[in-house]
């Protein structure tokens, strides 16, 4: 699994200094927008998990392929993870990618939103994880920090992306006709997984953990 283009995408963009505040800015108004006036510190702890969670893109890719490789999943994930790597390189995004760090956050989330979605559908059929990261309650988080409309439209990505991969219907197949029916009746992208490997808790401060 080559993530090296991914890889200089981040490096390059999260390096810039002139992004940093701009990220600032843009969670200063994200807190606002939740009832909270955060400070400088708090910004900073909100600008670092935002890098960390995009610096987490291409291990997860990493990790996600080589789960799926190992329970015969190899054809749905090669699909999605080519949507994943297209969706960074193609220049038709929801947030254009020249806007520096704040460029990559639909990237980011696409990605790990679609990945986490693959798990959480294997457990619900299998009662296994699929791999042992969970950033669910990351993503929720990040959905806030990116705002309507782009989040619901980003989503709308992420279930068309799982649709298209077949993943759905291969995960399926793996399962008794019962678990099929839980399938039926519980399958969101927005199941809970595994202890979360991302610290989300300095982002209380900006009032992005309400209702999560």
């Amino acid at each position: 699994m080559d993530t090296s283009v991914i890889e200089t995408m981040i490096r390059e963009s999260c390096a810039e200094s002139a992004s940093s505040a701009e990220l600032h800015d843009l969670l200063a108004v994200v807190a606002e927008r939740q009832g909270v006036e955060a400070r400088p510190q708090d910004l900073e702890q909100g600008s670092r998990f935002v890098i960390g969670y995009i610096e987490q893109v291409p291990y997860m890719m990493k990790v996600a392929w080589t789960a799926a490789s190992n329970v015969g999943l190899e054809k749905e994930m090669n699909r999605i993870l080519q949507s994943v790597n297209s969706y960074w390189i193609e220049g038709d995004d929801v947030i254009p990618d020249e806007l520096g760090t704040i460029g990559l956050l639909d990237d980011a989330y696409c990605s790990l939103t679609s990945l986490q979605a693959v798990s959480d559908h294997y457990r619900l059929q299998t009662g296994k994880h699929l791999f042992p990261d969970d950033l669910t309650e990351a993503n929720k988080a990040m959905r806030k920090i990116i705002g309507e409309p782009y989040s619901s439209e980003l989503d709308r990505i992420v279930i068309r992306t799982m649709t298209d991969a077949g993943l759905i219907e291969a995960v399926k197949s793996l399962a008794n006709p019962e678990k099929r029916l839980d399938f039926e009746a519980n399958s969101t992208i927005w199941n809970h997984g595994p202890a979360g490997q991302l610290d989300i808790g300095e982002l209380e401060k900006l009032g992005l953990l309400k209702d999560i």
